[in-house]
């Protein structure tokens, strides 16, 4: 998968998701760093990359569709995020994408449970798993 990591997500977490076979690429590798949300969406949409955040912001599906993007994931950490919660919720994500789309769609990854909006589709919510 090409993924772009949003500038709230460490080292670890490029360093997971590369050593497990994708193309990972940052927002401060691409001096994005500060960008709006907007150009942000824009260059993922365009470069064809998953944007992967910590950013709640990108779940309002009116500002940011997700059928029009190569797919947002936002990683729900709780009030302290910590780099073991976030590489947790990234194994979650990489899991089901063996079996689930990620193309148009929005992910809410949260613990315990994966909050999913398909293209054309309403949420569609459950656990799959912890």
């Amino acid at each position: 998968m090409k993924l772009k990591l949003d500038e709230n997500i460490g080292a670890r977490g490029v360093d997971f998701l590369t050593s497990a076979g994708h193309d990972v690429m940052t927002v401060r590798d691409q001096n994005l760093g500060g960008a709006t949300d907007d150009t942000l969406f824009e260059a993922c949409s365009r470069e064809g990359r998953i944007l992967i955040t910590l950013d709640h912001d990108f779940g309002n599906v009116v500002r940011f569709p997700p059928e029009t993007s190569p797919g947002i994931v936002i990683l729900e950490i709780g009030p302290r995020a910590t780099m073991s919660s976030i590489l947790a919720r990234l194994k979650k994500f990489l899991a089901l994408t063996q079996t689930l789309p990620v193309p148009g769609s929005l992910w809410i990854v949260e613990p315990g449970r994966v909050r999913i909006r398909l293209r054309d589709q309403h949420d569609q919510t459950g656990p799959h798993g912890t």
